[in-house]
């Protein structure tokens, strides 16, 4: 029996080691990318850290773009990964006790419906059941100038779709409720708390809020007739300040969510309560699953019209891909999905869009 035994723990060993402990294949990710930009598949830029530190960066498809220059220190727009920063604020208020978890939204929204019964944690983990203010009778709205009443009157009237706990919904109108506790807590602007409390103390010298006023951030492109021009149409991004407003790279990316999980930002117990129950939430509080077969990723993704991001965490390689595109013909979530095969030398068939 003892030897069976060991013979299952030296099996066990061996699994672990193959799944987890394999070194990534970064020629292999090379030829990945090389092909998505030779073959027109998409603009962007990835990041890879190990053990903290970068160990491989790469821009792509740039060269495909008429008249194009990347300037230094570019800048992509991140979308929803801002929720991801978002809730690490809040969490930094619970830490010190400035706020609560099951503190509710008519302490600070009592015009909201449900509202006493409504908790920060719903609005947090997507269980509010409010909806998402920046689509107005199907169509995404904030794409011009508006007013925060207006904003606030359109959560108002869309409602509620379910009870608080009843199911999981993602709701930009929570995030965006979330965005203005924290200004009142921290008694400033959303810009300037991301300078103070994450930008400044992590040296991120391309990480910025809108209202910061960023430069050199990269415009928006789309594929049509066989080749890529400049998107016209963009949100309104203080429109979505909390949101899905800020702007970063995808090295600085991998600075915060490194910095996340070896807390450096919020302690080890509070990232805990932040990060989804493996098999049995998709979502946390701020930080989403990502899973690509044995391999289990933590963190968020966004979307603008023409931008989107990915900034995800292993912890068991403690290795984190952050990807942006402002050029994308390949959905992000099945980008990364290759970009993870490519890495750890599984098997797949590069994609082809007709």
């Amino acid at each position: 029996m003892k030897q069976v035994k060991s013979t299952i723990i030296i099996l066990l060993i061996s699994i672990s080691t193959k799944l987890f402990s394999q070194a990534p294949n970064f020629e292999n990710l090379s030829k990945y990318l090389n092909y998505v930009e030779n073959t027109n598949l998409g603009v962007g830029s990835v990041s890879i850290f190990e053990n903290g530190k970068e160990v491989y960066s790469k821009n792509f498809g740039q060269k495909n773009i008429q008249d194009l220059t990347l300037e230094d220190n570019f800048k992509y727009h991140v979308g929803s990964v801002t929720k991801m920063i978002n809730a690490t604020l809040i969490f930094k208020l619970i830490e010190n006790n400035q706020l609560k978890l099951d503190d509710k939204l008519s302490d600070f929204y009592p015009q909201i419906p449900n509202s006493r019964i409504i908790t920060i944690k719903n609005l947090l983990e997507h269980t509010s059941g409010l909806g998402s203010y920046v689509v107005k009778n199907g169509n995404v709205w904030v794409t011009k100038k508006v007013s925060e009443e207006e904003i606030i009157d359109l959560i108002i009237q869309q409602g509620i779709s379910f009870q608080p706990n009843e199911k999981v919904k993602y709701s930009n109108s929570a995030y965006y409720l979330l965005t203005k506790i924290l200004e009142k807590k921290f008694k400033k602007p959303f810009h300037k708390i991301v300078h103070t409390e994450i930008a400044k103390p992590l040296n991120l010298k391309n990480t910025a809020s809108i209202k910061s006023n960023p430069k050199n951030i990269i415009k928006p492109y789309k594929f049509n007739n066989n080749q890529w021009s400049e998107l016209k149409e963009e949100i309104y991004f203080p429109n979505v300040v909390g949101v899905g407003d800020i702007v970063s790279t995808p090295k600085e990316l991998n600075i915060f969510i490194n910095s996340l999980f070896k807390n450096k930002i919020i302690k080890k117990e509070t990232l805990e309560i932040m990060i989804p129950i493996l098999g049995k939430e998709d979502w946390g509080r701020g930080v989403a699953i990502w899973a690509f077969d044995e391999r289990t990723f933590y963190g968020h993704g966004g979307d603008t019209l023409g931008s989107h991001a990915l900034t995800i965490y292993n912890k068991e390689n403690n290795l984190s891909i952050s990807y942006n595109t402002n050029g994308e013909r390949i959905p992000k979530e099945e980008f990364i999905k290759y970009i993870v095969y490519s890495l750890y030398d599984k098997a797949f068939k590069f994609p082809e869009i007709k």
